[in-house]
């Protein structure tokens, strides 16, 4: 049987400052593998579209512009309980309340730039893996 898959996209601000390599080991050393990875430099269009369910929400277009504004590396990891995992993995979306050890209480300085992206459940992590892999990119 398959494990389960989630997609993580670490965000312009880790990249920038230069904590790729960090964030992959921590997320390979936590049991995920690799089964596709790029790095690409999303436009204006593109944030609007994979943030669509946000589209209402006040901090849009703050987000929108933020994740087209540098290089991100987003990945499809695969792990059993891939989703639930990852999530406990990467903390709470504000750093200032994550947990110890985790990715955004390592990385990130604000809620705003907190360092990456991780699927919310099994059918966001899906539509995610598709917006920014074709089925021949990945393992």
């Amino acid at each position: 049987m398959a494990a389960d898959k989630t997609l993580t996209i670490i965000k312009p601000y880790a990249v920038k400052k230069r904590n790729l390599g960090a964030i992959l080991a921590k997320i390979e050393e936590s049991g995920f593998r690799f089964c596709a990875i790029k790095t690409l430099q999303l436009n204006k269009q593109d944030a609007e579209a994979f943030y669509i369910e946000h589209k209402d929400r006040p901090f849009y277009d703050e987000l929108t512009d933020f994740m087209s504004s540098g290089p991100v590396t987003a990945a499809i990891l695969e792990k059993e309980n891939a989703v639930e995992d990852f999530r406990f993995l990467i903390g709470a979306t504000d750093p200032s309340e994550a947990k110890e050890g985790t990715i955004r209480k390592m990385f990130a300085t604000d809620k705003a730039h907190n360092a990456i992206h991780g699927s919310d459940s099994d059918e966001s992590a899906e539509r995610e893996c598709d917006f920014f892999f074709s089925k021949r990119e990945r393992l």
